[in-house]
């Protein structure tokens, strides 16, 4: 289905205060156009899991494409009290910097850096709130429904979140989805903007204000021959529900029409479906598809899979679209470079001291092709032949045997992107490429194996020497 093509635009107001307030002194004192560098990267993956499936890189380039201060923006401005002479400057800014990033539909892992934005100091630092907005929650989802793609092996899952969602953060969840794995949304206009496949079945409230089951099983197959799935849990699903079904699809079937399926929405979903499948097949409906709902995400759909529970869909709502149990991905944004000169945030855990520099990703392959090991690297230099871990001194890996690619390019030049807008099923594709080259020890849902990340030796110099620096600076002080 062809997508419309959709264009992300925001008001550089949709951010936190503090960016602007920081963007005012940085004006105010000179530093506003001095070159800098940002990372965007996470620190610990959701759902004790093994992996991150990145996403959110195409809606974040058009955003920053379309990035303007409006006559009406710069006035609210005005009433909170910053400088004309800043909200001067403000008239004619647009995001003029360079973006780096990995693909999207890419599997990540904590502390590499995923997106690189060069730019002015303000521009870098104003488009911060935005990236993460869009980046950490499209990413959380996509990653969600890759663990529920998984567990649910080839059949098919559809995305019911939207009542669920944050808002209108309900189409980027349904993008989302698909990208890690789902196949089809209820979400009409995400089915239109993004070329998904739409799909649905019926409310409780059809059957309820029909009174008689049967009689608004068969209204609604008159009216949606195609899309006759019906809703069996109204009343009772083995009692009622399953037989006027059974019903409607047979008079269907005398008029040459197919019955496509039922949705149990309640109840023990293992047992239900068996019954349900067992009056199916005894009518003569075999192709009718049993579709489930209710609370799933990727432990039940694993149990009723391991159940033997024949359903072929799976109606996945309020537990993908809010990230159940974790609700975020724990992504940040922090400044390497500023006005040439490498920077870092210090911490008393090693694990919250940032990077500084501009970094490139190298990702190794095994002979076999899977993925082993990524190596955080300076971007000027040449591909390291041993990775440090980044917090345990003496734990290294030889890199010199295997194959390596690099993993950040370059995607937007002086504010105008490289490429045109990615479909979501090639972005889907390419991270089901990917998923299957990470070994399955990465992948499973219980005590995963660690991914190793690592630093190269000039990397760990740079670094340990700035942390020296600063420590030096701090005690002398």
């Amino acid at each position: 289905m062809k997508a419309k093509v959709t264009l992300f635009e925001f008001s550089p107001l949709y951010t936190d205060l503090y960016q602007i307030a920081m963007g005012q002194a940085y004006f105010l004192d000179g530093t506003s156009e001095k070159p800098a560098v940002f990372d965007y990267f996470f620190r610990t993956i959701p759902f004790s899991g093994g992996y991150v499936i990145f996403a959110g890189l195409d809606p974040l380039l058009q955003a920053l494409e379309g990035l303007r201060f409006e006559a009406e923006d710069l006035e609210y401005l005005r009433q909170l009290g910053f400088h004309p002479d800043y909200l001067e400057y403000l008239k004619s800014f647009h995001f003029a910097g360079n973006v780096y990033s990995m693909k999207e539909g890419e599997v990540v892992f904590p502390l590499e850096p995923i997106i690189r934005v060069e730019g002015r100091l303000f521009e870098a630092q104003l488009v911060e709130t935005l990236l993460l907005n869009l980046v950490n929650y499209q990413s959380l989802i996509a990653t969600k429904a890759s663990r529920m793609r998984q567990a649910a092996g080839h059949r098919v899952l559809s995305d019911f979140g939207l009542r669920r969602a944050p808002a209108q953060g309900g189409l980027l969840a349904s993008r989302a989805a698909v990208i890690g794995g789902f196949d089809s949304t209820s979400n009409v206009e995400a089915a239109r903007l993004f070329g998904l496949e739409p799909a649905g079945t019926m409310a409780h409230s059809f059957i309820e204000s029909h009174g008689d089951e049967f009689q608004a099983f068969l209204k609604f197959v008159e009216a949606n021959p195609e899309r006759a799935i019906l809703l069996v849990d109204t009343y009772d699903t083995l009692g009622s529900g399953v037989p006027n079904a059974v019903r409607a699809g047979l008079k269907m079937a005398s008029k040459g029409l197919k019955l496509k399926g039922i949705r149990l929405d309640s109840g023990d979903l293992a047992y239900l479906s068996k019954k349900a499948r067992a009056m199916l097949d005894a009518a003569g409906l075999k192709e009718a598809k049993i579709v489930a709902s209710n609370l799933l995400d990727e432990h039940v759909i694993r149990s009723l899979v391991e159940q033997g529970a024949p359903i072929d869909i799976f109606g996945v709502g309020t537990k993908l679209v809010t990230g159940v149990p974790d609700a975020a991905l724990d992504g940040v944004y922090k400044l390497a470079v500023f006005d040439g000169q490498p920077r870092m945030k210090l911490s008393d855990n090693l694990t919250k001291t940032t990077l500084p520099g501009r970094k490139q990703v190298a990702r190794f392959r095994d002979s076999q092709g899977f993925f082993m090991a990524d190596a955080i690297q300076l971007a000027d230099e040449p591909l390291p032949e041993r990775m440090f871990h980044p917090v345990e001194p003496g734990k290294s890996l030889d890199l010199r045997s295997y194959q390596d690619e690099p993993l950040l390019e370059k995607v937007m030049d002086a504010g105008r992107r490289l490429k045109d807008v990615s479909a979501v099923e090639e972005i889907a594709a390419f991270a089901r490429q990917r998923l299957k080259q990470l070994p399955p020890e990465h992948k499973r849902f219980e005590y995963p194996h660690v991914y190793k990340v690592g630093l190269s030796q000039r990397l760990l110099n740079l670094r340990n020497e700035l942390m020296d620096n600063y420590r030096r600076k701090f005690e002398g002080g």
